[in-house]
């Protein structure tokens, strides 16, 4: 068990440096696959935009932000929920905020809205959970009604509920026209894709005149159809005396900028005044006499009349309860009556008489109760009473106790800091303490490649989960090799990938230029390294270390010749020297006809063999026979030993046939071969008759002889007329050749005709007698068809009887059923 476990870790940590070491090498094909992925990004934002950009041939300037949003929904860990702080997949139900726009998982913002509903509507509402509250979104708390909560899936453009994954669209887009109103509302709808973010501004071409209506109307873009044509306005503004001289512009005029001498309200004082503010108050009062001649004007620089004489008409008391009508130069007596009215204890009224200025402090002592109510004291009415008990009721944070003395119940809202971590993990949350979740943290992090040129910003959190921008700047390390610079590739973080320059070393042996790629820090696996005793201890070493490997041998080709002189092959340099180059040797040995078959070999050459590539001592000596073609006809080999020159003539005698296949002949070998056709046919004639036989059927009379045997045949032959009765002989040859025929004569001729007579009487004959035969049978076979119509019909008929099985079927169909029965109850059994 120890050693299969030992094998499954040994397994496992070779495993992780395999890995490691495809990784290590793998830098240059991860670039090319990202280029890829780049390339595909980029296709499918051209597609979202095409419809867009077609409106305004070509130009994307007013898409950046748009193009932003699209990015970062293909940038790995742009896309957070700020409610879970987790990266948002392609497959997972998402849900954007009108507002900013912010992307957040459907469970997380349906809890978001759920639990900010129940806080608000538990802290402020009587009536509990029967109330609309609103619910903020957790980025920009941008406020949504309880009937805007989230419940389904759909896409940016809100056309398709669960939009499908479609690897060639934006994530969580359906892939449809967006057509959303534009904000500020135009008329017009947007040309994108479903797309996240904002819509871009409205790419529409309309015809519009500027702010003050001089200029000609021209096309414009609808998201600029507002315009300046930089002309002096030349409104009248609000003081009504000068013009706006300010250019074309939106909206009211600014106020008058001119200054001018302008006097206040009342008119006493004359200053220098911006003339688009003419009224004005100076500090003085106004001074003026009343209509009741007494008293003058209190109230400082006012316009109109400056009223009635506030002394004047009726007056009450300082009680007010009697009522006096006394001129404005005397003052209201007291009545004498009781003051009576509330002290400022709410509870008792004053018991002095009337009197002018404030009543005097409540001074009754009354059993008074504490603000929270669980003490009381007797003690003057003006002090207020609180206890020294301390409140133990919970805060609105249900984390607190308020710790008020003398609460009255209404415990103040918790002042204490929330001080609880973030999702984050690096923040504190900065809040009131409060109920509930906390917000997401509002500081963002931006994620930087190795050289900080390139960045991602990502909320507070993703920074540890979120993989660093591809960065496009060349890596700006030094070189760890021997070269003056390095291979140039991107910015990225580890070691730089392996040098691939070639070498370039001056070699010692022989001064070539080292052509391999640069091997200084080549990564080899380490070799005699202490073996683990067991899965419980980890090596202490990488299984494969850099280190720099010497030059290879030198592949600089060289010219050399073989030992044979066969051929000139270029030679690596460190392998420069004699060699073989396994062909046969092929110099031709002293036979003259063979050549030598060993391997290419040193061969040292005489003044005999210099030039003419002859054989020479290191070559094989010739031990095969005679090899030359013999002449035509002879069968015999070379009595000789290989050699040069011509054969000697074959002495030996050849046995051979005559020309008509019968006799067998000797006759040497060498006549044979060098005689001519007259000769050889004299040679192969055994001087007796040909045995042949003519087309005639008679024997040939020539002598033995070659071919075919001449046709004259001279034998005497007989022939006949047609009718074989006249018969004459002639020769063999002339009856071949049909020159010579027999005619029949008159006599011939009669018989012939006597003979045909002779036949045409027996014919007819034969014909009479054929006739009286089938009119015997006519006759004898009508009379016996007479004889049988008299029989009678009854004789015809054949009686049949009926069969047992027919007579008894009825009873024997019920025995044979009863038999199948017990047959098979019998089987039954047997078969269970």
């Amino acid at each position: 068990m120890a050693q299969r476990k030992f094998e499954e870790i040994k397994k496992a940590n070779q495993a992780a440096a395999k890995k490691l070491v495809e990784e290590h090498f793998s830098s240059s094909s991860e670039e090319e696959g990202d280029e890829d992925l780049e390339g595909k990004q980029g296709k499918i934002v051209a597609n979202t935009f095409i419809t867009y950009t077609t409106q305004t041939d070509g130009d994307v300037c007013e898409l950046e932000r748009t193009k932003q949003y699209l990015n970062e929904a293909f940038q790995a860990g742009a896309m957070t929920c700020l409610i879970c702080i987790a990266s948002v997949k392609r497959n997972q139900a998402v849900w954007s905020c009108s507002g900013c726009f912010c992307i957040f998982h459907m469970p997380c913002i349906q809890k978001w809205a759920k639990d900010s509903q129940f806080l608000v509507s538990s802290l402020t509402d009587d009536d509990f959970g029967r109330r609309d509250y609103p619910w903020p979104c957790p980025k920009c708390r941008f406020e949504y009604k309880r009937s805007d909560t989230p419940s389904r899936y759909y896409c940016y453009c809100g056309k398709v509920e669960d939009p499908p994954l479609d690897p060639w669209l934006v994530p969580h887009s359906c892939g449809q026209v967006c057509e959303r109103e534009f904000k500020p509302p135009c008329g017009h709808k947007c040309l994108l894709l479903c797309h996240p973010g904002p819509c871009p501004p409205c790419p529409k071409m309309v015809t519009t005149t500027c702010y003050c209506k001089k200029a000609k109307p021209i096309p414009r873009r609808c998201s600029a159809k507002e315009w300046s044509c930089q002309q002096a306005c030349g409104r009248k503004l609000l003081c009504g005396q000068h013009k706006c001289e300010n250019p074309c512009h939106a909206g009211s005029c600014p106020p008058c900028p001119r200054v001018s001498r302008q006097k206040c309200v009342c008119g006493k004082q004359v200053t220098e005044r911006s003339c688009a503010s003419p009224q004005w108050r100076c500090d003085q009062v106004c001074g003026k006499t009343l209509p009741c001649g007494n008293h003058t004007c209190e109230q400082i620089c006012h316009v109109g009349a400056c009223g009635e004489c506030p002394r004047s008409g009726k007056r009450f008391c300082p009680c007010q309860k009697s009522k006096f009508s006394l001129p404005c130069t005397e003052d209201v007596p007291t009545c004498g009556d009781s003051c009576d009215k509330l002290l400022e204890c709410g509870v008792h009224r004053c018991s002095q008489r009337c009197h002018r200025g404030p009543c005097e402090t409540c001074r009754q002592e009354v059993e008074k109760q504490c603000r929270c109510g669980k003490h009381t004291k007797r003690m003057p009415c003006h002090k207020p009473y609180l206890c020294e008990t301390k409140c133990v009721k919970m805060r609105d944070c249900q984390k607190h106790q308020c710790k008020r003395k003398c609460c009255p119940g209404n415990c103040t809202p918790c002042d204490q800091n929330c001080g609880r971590t973030l999702g984050c993990r690096n923040h504190k949350c900065p809040s009131v303490c409060h109920r509930g979740s906390c917000y997401p943290c509002p500081e963002t992090v931006d994620v930087k490649c190795n050289c900080g040129s390139t960045k991602v910003t990502v909320p507070c959190g993703r920074e540890r989960t979120t993989r660093p921008p591809k960065c496009k700047e060349l890596c700006s390390r030094p070189p760890t090799c021997h070269h003056t610079s390095q291979e140039k590739h991107r910015c990225h973080f580890g070691s730089c990938p392996p040098c691939h320059q070639p070498c370039q070393k001056v070699l010692e042996k022989c001064g070539h230029l080292c052509p391999a790629p640069c091997h200084d820090q080549a990564l080899i696996k380490q070799t005699g390294r202490h073996q683990p005793t067991g899965p419980w201890e980890q090596p202490s070493e990488p299984a494969f270390i850099q280190a720099a490997l010497p030059c290879p041998p030198c592949q600089v080709p060289i010219p050399m010749q073989c030992l044979g002189k066969h051929e000139v092959s270029p030679l690596p340099c460190h392998a420069v020297g004699p060699y073989s180059c396994k062909r046969v040797c092929g110099r031709t040995l002293d036979c003259q006809n063979h050549i030598c078959m060993k391997e290419c070999h040193k061969v040292t050459e005489t003044e005999a063999c210099i030039g003419k590539n002859k054989a020479g001592p290191e070559c094989l000596q010739c031990e095969e026979g005679c090899s030359k073609s013999r002449p035509v006809g002879c069968p015999h080999p070379c009595v000789l030993p290989c050699h040069p020159g011509e054969c000697p003539p074959c002495v030996q005698m050849l046995r051979i046939k005559c020309h008509c296949k019968i006799t067998t002949l000797y006759v040497e070998c060498r006549k044979i071969t060098t005689a001519d056709v007259n000769e050889k046919n004299r040679l192969s004639c055994c001087k007796d008759q040909c045995p042949k036989e003519l087309p005639c059927g008679h024997r040939c009379k020539e002598m033995c002889h070659p071919g075919e045997c001449p046709f004259n045949c001279n034998q005497k032959v007989k022939l006949r007329c047609p009718c074989k009765r006249i018969k004459k002989e002639f020769q063999c040859n002339k009856v071949r050749e049909n020159q010579i025929s027999i005619e029949c004569d008159a006599t011939c001729k009669e018989m012939k005709r006597k003979a045909s007579e002779i036949k045409e009487a027996e014919a007819k004959a034969a014909l009479e007698e054929e006739k009286r035969r089938q009119q015997a049978e006519l006759e004898a076979f009508e009379n016996r068809l007479k004889g049988r119509r008299k029989k009678n019909r009854k004789r015809d008929e054949v009686a049949v009887e009926p069969t047992l099985w027919q007579k008894y079927k009825y009873h024997l169909l019920p025995v044979c059923a009863v038999l199948v029965l017990v047959f098979a109850w019998y089987i039954a059994p047997g078969a269970a």
